[in-house]
């Protein structure tokens, strides 16, 4: 069975597609690995809503997404970065497929906390169909983070959340979830190996905070789901924070 890697790149898109990146990418291709990216939007976001003059509000790392906010969301994530994305990958000799939400009912998702966050979802079904027949024609499926709910609205997803479902439906080997980090730290050291009940530790101690915590509740979603590595970190030639369910001594 061929080894499937999902990358999910952060918020500024265009940092994490440098030279290295498609480097690895070509490696991964060269030994017949799938891949599958999903990209956040982040900045690009808070950039278009402060020129518009929407508020941007933040709540246990997650962004509260009103009416407006979505609108915004969707016109960035669709129009501007999963473009940039697949057209650099299709300029390095990738056949790169731009998905979102309603592309074959991709991502289904459900309301997470209205009244808390707003029009932010989390993620119900994922069709693991639409993206191993892509994987099979030798796509690398590039999927924006949004979801769909039954009555039809769309909904903010953080996008950890989405490359962690994706991760777990597609039965992926490993997961890279890059950030502007190279790892967790503690106390300033780069912790290479973390399990669950670390991260239970490093939370309660306040170790990592603010938008970690969503990324590291995910991925022990993930890992519960079957994947069987995730690494945070800031470019995927790098291990960086390796998650896994027991560390070997």
């Amino acid at each position: 069975m061929k080894k499937t890697i999902v990358v999910k790149i952060g918020g500024v898109a265009s940092e994490n597609l440098s030279s290295a990146f498609f480097e690895q990418v070509k490696t991964w291709k060269k030994k017949n690995y799938n891949v599958i990216i999903v990209h956040g939007g982040g900045l690009f976001i808070s950039n278009m809503m402060e020129k518009l003059s929407i508020p941007v509000t933040k709540r246990n790392g997650l962004r509260v997404t009103t009416p407006e906010a979505l609108a915004v969301t969707r016109m960035v994530l669709i129009g501007q970065v999963q473009p940039e994305i697949t057209t650099a990958l299709s300029d390095h000799g990738f056949s790169a497929v731009g998905l979102n939400a309603a592309s074959d009912h991709l991502l289904s998702a459900k309301l997470k906390n209205k009244k808390m966050y707003g029009l932010v979802g989390e993620i119900s079904r994922v069709n693991s169909r639409l993206l191993n027949e892509l994987l099979k024609n030798d796509h690398i499926p590039v999927i924006a983070p949004l979801g769909l709910a039954e009555d039809g609205q769309w909904l903010n997803v953080n996008a950890d959340e989405v490359a962690c479902r994706v991760a777990e439906a597609v039965e992926a080997n490993e997961l890279y979830l890059l950030t502007d980090v190279p790892g967790v730290k503690k106390q300033g050291t780069l912790l290479k190996e973390i399990t669950p009940a670390e991260i239970g530790s490093l939370k309660q101690a306040k170790v990592v905070v603010g938008g970690m915590i969503p990324k590291l509740d995910s991925a022990i979603e993930a890992l519960c789901g079957g994947v069987q590595a995730i690494h945070i970190t800031d470019t995927i030639v790098r291990e960086g924070t390796v998650i896994k369910e027991e560390v070997l001594v």
